[in-house]
């Protein structure tokens, strides 16, 4: 069932307006900086902000409507926070039962047990919230906000409190939740790696607004979102597929289609399906293939659409290769040099390197019981 949000909420610094449709299906990013309204979009759907106006609708439901609400226990609303929020007095088991106990009668799409495999909670059953690590804490919050069985997932930065390493272990377990369970997600992250693995859909937020709301690699790409995404950070979204590992020199290739991409090993069969992003500052150009250079990737492209930045020395170009789209970041100087226009074939230099460890999808480890417990 699709979301249908037109809603005003107003605070003595700080305003939210948005006037958006949410798909009824996936995992969709609520995406943008920090204070631009993520998370009171959030509250306001789950109920929470009592001093929003307008409606909100969920499929034939109105949930509210100018300033009359549904109660958020009667939206079937699951809301996972950046803390996980579990009763420390309870093992991990204790916490899923006591929502098990909690929720709606009637038929479910799945049970406790799918709930506990998904997410590989078996293990820590007999642990108390204070000795579960960080990771292992948001799984059995996640766990739990599915036993209610609600309709719609709202997840708030939910990996916001986690270092980098744990961040990667959780990754995967949220990326299942979609397909094993059936929900529609809102996830809502300023974290473009987040985005990068685990949705479908971007809407963009920016000092209250929506600006811009798409597909994620059609949304990431435009060179008009700069203040949203971060200068350092803007680039795009590829798509292939795995075709080969090499143990040896610990590398993956990666099939674009008409184009091979070689990055740090992925713990993932051949075969799987995966999206990467390769920021604009991490893309060269050259006006053709070159030899004895350490730069693993040399991708034949053609230029689509050239910007530069008023004021400034840089300007962004647009390429296609093998018919997906990668963002350059380069100077005005370098631009001028190479004399650069729409339509020239060139190509795009990446280095194997530029790929963090941490943007890279990985599996979800089965049977994880030892993590270090961690505060």
């Amino acid at each position: 069932m699709t979301l249908s949000v037109d809603i005003r909420v107003a605070f003595p610094e700080f305003a939210l307006s948005v006037a958006q449709d949410f798909a009824g299906a996936g995992i969709t990013a609520v995406f943008g900086p920090s204070g631009c309204g993520k998370s009171t979009l959030l509250r306001v759907i789950a109920g929470f902000e009592r001093g929003a106006t307008g409606r909100i609708s969920f499929g034939p439901e109105v949930w509210m409507e100018g300033r009359r609400q549904v109660a958020p226990h009667r939206r079937g609303v699951g809301y996972v926070f950046q803390d996980a929020r579990l009763f420390p007095h309870l093992t991990a088991r204790g916490n899923l039962d006591y929502a098990e106990r909690r929720a709606p009668g009637g038929p479910s799409a799945y049970s406790f047990d799918d709930v506990v495999e998904v997410l590989d909670l078996a293990p820590l059953f007999g642990r108390r919230a204070t000795q579960l690590s960080g990771g292992e804490r948001q799984r059995v919050a996640i766990g739990r906000t599915l036993l209610a069985r609600p309709r719609l997932l709202l997840m708030d930065e939910p990996l916001a409190a986690l270092d980098t390493r744990r961040k990667g272990e959780i990754l995967p377990y949220i990326a299942r939740l979609q397909s094993a369970f059936g929900l529609p997600i809102l996830y809502v992250t300023h974290a473009l790696e987040e985005v990068t693995q685990l949705c479908d859909r971007i809407v963009a937020l920016a000092a209250g607004r929506v600006v811009a709301a798409g597909g994620v690699s059609e949304v990431l790409e435009r060179l008009d979102l700069a203040d949203v995404q971060g200068r350092f950070e803007a680039g795009a979204i590829v798509a292939g597929r795995i075709v080969a590992h090499d143990p040896e020199l610990h590398l993956s290739r990666i099939d674009l289609g008409r184009a091979m991409l070689e990055v740090p090993a992925i713990s993932l069969p051949e075969g799987s399906e995966v999206r990467l992003r390769i920021r604009a500052r991490d893309v060269s150009l050259a006006l053709g293939r070159l030899e004895g250079l350490s730069i693993r990737n040399q991708l034949s492209a053609r230029v689509l659409r050239i910007t530069e930045e008023a004021g400034t020395a840089f300007a962004e170009v647009v390429l296609n290769v093998a018919g997906q789209h990668l963002r350059a970041r380069l100077t005005r100087a370098a631009l001028r040099d190479l004399a650069l226009a729409e339509g020239q074939p060139v190509t795009a230099l990446v280095k194997a390197v530029a790929f963090d460890r941490q943007a890279l999808p990985r599996p979800a480890r089965a049977g994880v019981a030892g993590d270090d417990a961690e505060p």
